[in-house]
This record gives structure tokens, sequence and C-alpha cells, in this order.
């Protein structure tokens, strides 16, 4: 995987990369002999690829390349690129596994095809001679068959490290003052294609006021989390950074959680199918995200340790790491089996057309939704006024999970309601995190007494000490969920009544 940052300039004819010695900046160009190449672009026959921000891209001298979906801040566009091996007639699996969340169930195929003719310059700090950006000069070809059928030219400024973001702004400066202007990020294919490329792709938020309708409330929610789940996707497949199972999880359990609300709202029966298979994705996604959990916990205690603990608390990661590792192993699987594809476009098809209630669908959510609050609170107050000090590590766990569900309504509800739902939301979140604690920390107990009964003496004691934090994090969050349900329970603090 390689992060590129990188920035688009639009320029006349006649512009040509002006020595930027002259500017008296601290670095000078190089340029490089001219290259040629052909781009093919595969995509399915709706685009859905560039409609989301992504591409698949064959070139002869590179292979199969994968840009993801980019942000952008201005004119700087920042994405990651990868790039498979393999030969112009398919994709490689890994390619088109890594586009799966967009593509789903489409069929991929040649889209665009674009001859390049790019000249490259260096641009080398002084005074140690580091290579810290290239400005490309492309002139492209739109291509049908041998028929040329569009020409556009394009400059771009890439950084080479994207850690040294200061250095683009000279760089830019110097093309800038030379004649070229900042453009929009359009990238080459979206251009190639024209306008069916540019379309919003297939799940959109619509806007939401208080003088929305309740159907648009409902499309919003789940638009909202499916656009969640499918751009953390492949973040998921890649699986450097642990944030994309989280995301993931996160969105799967807001649908499951905002279908359940809405319930009464929707044509019978319609969301019990998609919340089942909500539950099948989330129960593949917990095993992986509830050990990076307990990572993070145990590399943050394994530093209150002495020094002489070290090898141990090794040993005791190393256990994890395996573990860790089979379960995303069973995960990736889960998400190349075709039920999870057509789970997608179910969620697709949820958020853009939900199954609504005829009599209600027009109604202003102002005047309706703020009932269905009343559910998931009573469910929450039932549970917590059962508590006592003795409470079951179960029973917390169990209003852990209310509290998070009565957190993901008001939070659905909070473009229509506006500051009191907000201000209802924190209140939740603040009683969900405190018991997420506690359950975060029983399960940690759990998992290092599991490891120690087959461990040596000394990895053993490393885990009962590594297992102490825990415990006192366990008794921290016991004493502190009381005043947490206390501030929900706030006089005028329900929105809804």
């Amino acid at each position: 995987m390689r992060l590129e940052r990188e920035a688009k300039l639009s320029v006349e004819p006649g512009f040509r990369l002006r020595d930027a010695a002259s500017a008296q900046l601290s670095f000078r160009e190089e340029p490089e002999d001219a290259q040629r190449f052909v781009s093919i672009y595969h995509d399915t026959e709706d685009l859905r690829l560039v409609r989301w921000g992504a591409s698949l891209r064959y070139r002869a001298a590179e292979g199969w390349t994968v840009k993801l979906p980019r942000s952008v801040e201005g004119s700087v566009i920042e994405r990651q690129e990868h790039v498979f091996q393999g030969g112009p007639s398919r994709a490689p699996a890994d390619a088109v596994d890594l586009v799966r969340g967009f593509v789903r169930g489409g069929t991929l195929g040649p889209v665009a095809r674009l001859r390049t003719v790019r000249r490259r310059t260096k641009v080398v700090r002084l005074p140690d001679e580091r290579m810290v950006a290239e400005i490309v000069d492309d002139d492209v070809s739109v291509l049908d068959g041998r028929r040329t059928v569009g020409r556009f030219r394009e400059v771009e400024a890439e950084l080479c490290d994207p850690a040294e973001s200061s250095m683009l702004e000279p760089v830019l400066g110097v093309l800038i003052e030379g004649g070229a202007r900042a453009a929009d990020p359009v990238p080459k294919v979206v251009r190639a294609l024209g306008d069916r490329a540019s379309t919003p792709p297939d799940v959109v938020v619509p806007s939401i006021g208080p003088s929305s309708s309740v159907e648009d409330v409902v499309r919003a929610t789940l638009a909202t989390s499916t656009i969640r789940l499918i751009t953390h996707d492949a973040d998921v497949r890649v699986g450097t950074d642990p944030e994309g199972v989280h995301q993931v999880r996160v969105a799967t359990r807001r649908l499951r959680s905002d279908l359940r609300t809405f319930r009464s709202l929707l044509v019978r029966g319609w969301h019990d199918a998609l919340r089942s298979e909500l539950g099948w994705l989330g129960g593949e996604l917990g095993p992986v995200r509830d050990l990076d959990v307990l990572g993070e916990r145990l590399r943050k205690y394994a530093l209150l340790l002495p020094d002489d603990d070290a090898a141990n608390v090794a040993t005791v990661l190393d256990r994890l790491r395996v573990r860790r590792d089979a379960v995303r192993v069973e995960l990736l699987s889960a998400m190349r089996a075709s039920r999870y594809v057509e789970l997608l476009d179910a969620l697709v098809d949820a958020a853009a057309a939900p199954r609504v209630l005829r009599e209600v669908a027009g109604a202003q959510a102002v005047e309706v939704m703020g009932a269905v609050m009343q559910e998931p609170w009573n469910r929450l107050a039932a549970v917590c006024e059962g508590l006592g000090s003795h409470s079951t590590d179960a029973e917390l766990h169990e209003a852990r999970i209310r509290s998070k569900r009565v957190r993901y309504a008001a939070e659905a509800l909070t473009p229509v309601f506006g500051r009191p739902a907000r201000r209802f939301a924190r209140r939740a979140e603040a009683l969900q995190q405190v018991l997420g604690t506690h359950q975060d920390a029983v399960m940690a107990i759990a998992w290092l007494r599991e490891q120690a009964g087959g461990a040596t003496p000394r990895v053993a004691f490393t885990s009962g000490r590594l297992a102490g934090f825990d415990a006192g994090a366990r008794e921290d969050a016991r004493r502190a969920w009381p005043a947490a349900w206390a501030d929900l329970q706030r006089r005028g603090l329900r929105f809804w009544e």
C-alpha cells in the first residue's frame, strides 16, 4: 500500500514548468524524459467504482492499481494506492476483493482507455539533495478503439513522503506563479467518462431537518451507516489499521439498532431478515474487534510493569496476535462469501427505499418520531433500576447494550429535534462508555485467566499482574456508572416527552 498525496492544477496550452531557482526557493527541479503509456480502467456498467471515488486500472508496465476513496482539502487529494501484479485479461482476485464493497454483485469490465504522454519533473530539496515531490505534466487522449474521442492536459504535484505536507505549498506556489491554476480534484477517469461518472454513488444521505418526513429520516439514518460500512470495507480487507474493523462493526450495530428502533414505522417483518443478517455479520466482526480492544489495553498496562516482565508480556501479546490472526481469517472468509455481498445489496436497497408504512411515511418526523424513543428508554430504565452494588457482570453488560441503543436512537433523531436530542445522546453515551469500560475489563480478565492456565509460572504471574489493572478498572466503573445513570435521568432531559 502507498499513501498518495497530490494536488491537481489546470494549465493553458502554452504552459511550461519554470525553473524554481528563479523563485529563490529552497529546492530545484530536475526534468526527466517523457513517458508514454496506456491506462485501461475497469468498472461496472453503472460505474459504481468511480461514483464512490475509487478506481481499478491496468497499465502494462505497472500491473493493476486500486485507488480507494480520497479525502480532499481544497485542491489537495490524499488516498490509498494498492498495486497488484497480473496480465491485462483479468484483474487479480486480490484487487477485485479490495473493491468488492463498492462493486458488490456487479460485473467488472473495461470502461475507459486513456493514452498518456507524461513529463515528470523531480523536486529536489536543498541543501540535502533529497527528492521531496514530483511535478507530473500529463497530455491525455481518451480512446475509443483506435480513435481519439477526447483530449485534456493535467498537471499534478505529488509528495514523495505524504508526511512532509509542508513542502506541497511552495511547490504549488512555483506552478501557480508560472501560470497554473488550482483545479477541482477530479480523477482522469472521471474526466474521460464525463457526466455519468460525476453522478452520486448509489447510497446518498438526504438532508434532514425539523420539517423532514418520517421516510426521509429513516432513509438518512440507514444511508449514513450503510456508507460507513461500505467505505470501510476495504480497510478491513487491507488489515493494517484496526479502525477499519471498528468502523464496520459500529455501522453494523447501528443499523441493527436503528431498524429495531423504527420497527413500529416499518412494514411488518420487512426489517427482520435484514437485522438477522446484520447480526450474522456482527458475530463475525466481534471477535476481531474484541481482541483489538484487548490488545490496546494490554499494551497500555504493560508500560506500567517493570522491565523484568517485558519477555513475559511479549509472550502474552504473541498469543493474542495468533488468536487475532485466526479470527481475522474467519472474518475475511465471511466477507468473501455471497452472503455478505447479498447483505450489502440489501442495505443499499434499504437505504434508497426503506419500507416505511404508507400512513406515516409522509408525516413530519417531529410530530411522529419522538414516540420511538419511549420503548428503548423503558427497557434501559427497567434494567438500570434493578441494578445494585452486587449486580452481576452480565447484568451490567445488559445495561450497556440498552444504553447504546438509547444513544443511537437519540442520535438518529438529532437532526429533527436538534440540541435537546444531542444533549440527551451525550448523556447516554457517557453511561454507555463507563459500562463499556466495565465490560472491556471483564473480558480482559477472563482472557488473561484462560491464558495463565497453560502458561509457565512466570508468564502466568505476569498475566495476573495485567489482570490486576483490569480488576481495578472494573471496580472503578462499578462505582462510576450510578452517577452517569442519575445524570441521564435528570428532569427535562427526555426531549420526546
